[in-house]
């Protein structure tokens, strides 16, 4: 996976929201291995910088996540990279709060960057899924993505996870998703979703 790319919207009102865990995993990562400072480049800012032995780029969308893939596309373009080496970071309505997977592959499940970029890059990319939960119903959920996590939230999971997925990516860059999904819910899974099925 060279182009590791976090879903969110641009500017400091959208900064602490749900749908914004991807910025702030790609913020963590690019603190964590030392990546270059952000720069504007391909419709949202890049970074770069070495992680499990090889050079990559981490790319925050900047057009609001409806319009995600244009920045993908335009990264990718550039730099001749296949979507199979693309892992996509983003919030997942459909895990409990705190899960983590990794698949390749799959649909949108009503995700706006995930459709943009199915439909101008296709769906052959990594996603790393990070569990916000449900509003338990459909009128919600725009307003729960777009609200800021509960204060309570990121002490008990949100912060411990950001954390676990940065100091374990080389795990998942280097090619083991196993071993990170294990690592992460080791060292960033809250007490208490310890024991809760996982989805």
């Amino acid at each position: 996976m060279r182009l590791v790319v976090g879903l969110g919207n641009p500017g400091a009102r959208y900064v602490r929201n749900r749908h914004n865990i991807g910025f702030v995993i790609a913020d963590a990562v690019a603190r964590r291995f030392g990546f270059s400072a952000w720069r504007d480049r391909f419709k949202g800012e890049l970074a770069e910088g070495t992680v499990a032995g090889e050079k990559r780029l981490l790319l925050k969308p900047q057009t609001f996540m409806n319009d995600s893939g244009e920045a993908v596309l335009a990264a990718m373009s550039f730099y001749k990279i296949r979507p199979d080496e693309i892992l996509v970071i983003h919030d997942e309505l459909d895990l409990r709060p705190g899960k983590v997977r990794v698949k390749r592959g799959g649909g949108s499940a009503g995700h706006n960057g995930l459709r943009s970029i199915d439909a101008l890059v296709g769906p052959d990319y990594w996603r790393l899924r990070i569990g916000i939960g449900h509003p338990g119903v459909r009128e919600l959920v725009h307003p729960y993505v777009l609200q800021n996590f509960p204060a309570e939230d990121v002490k008990l999971w949100v912060e411990p996870l950001v954390e676990a997925v940065a100091e374990t990516m080389p795990l998942l860059l280097g090619g083991d998703p196993p071993a990170f999904m294990s690592e992460v819910a080791r060292r960033g899974a809250p007490p208490d979703l310890d024991a809760e099925d996982s989805k």
